[in-house]
């Protein structure tokens, strides 16, 4: 995220630059578990991989630690970011402004853009967001294949 400037010099990383990173961050979780667990064919099929008891609530698989909770699941990586995302019924991957948030918080340089940064940043990036619910977003391609 460190990107440098027109000026020459790193440029302190933005709102926008923190939604892509997190859906960056995303991505690669989703591409370790399924390297890590090949019948797993989106990120979602780790709640039903819980309910099945083929993997407990929390542990570890591949390069990350993982911690499902209710309809989600927070997975942290060796640096200790933390990617948390719920899913919807379809198992489309959705967040919101709290976990983007701490997404930032917990990078090894913490980035604490304010919520209002955040939904200028998240409507900067439309089309590639969506609005799923009143205030959650997630992937337009995932909504549109599901």
């Amino acid at each position: 995220m460190g990107r440098a400037s027109a000026a020459g010099g790193p440029h302190a990383p933005t709102a926008r630059d923190l939604v892509v990173g997190y859906i960056d961050a995303l991505n690669a979780v989703g591409e370790a578990m399924r390297v890590a667990i090949p019948p797993l064919e989106q990120l979602a099929d780790v709640l039903g991989l819980v309910r099945l008891h083929w993997i407990s609530r929390n542990g570890e698989i591949g390069t990350y630690s993982y911690r499902v909770h209710g309809a989600g699941c927070r997975f942290t990586s060796h640096d200790g970011t933390e990617i948390d995302v719920d899913f919807a019924a379809d198992g489309t991957e959705i967040f919101d402004l709290w976990r983007l948030r701490c997404y930032g918080r917990s990078l090894p340089e913490p980035h604490d853009p304010t919520d209002q940064d955040l939904r200028s940043a998240v409507e900067s990036l439309k089309p590639l967001l969506a609005d799923v619910r009143p205030g959650w977003f997630g992937l337009a391609e995932a909504k549109a294949s599901a």
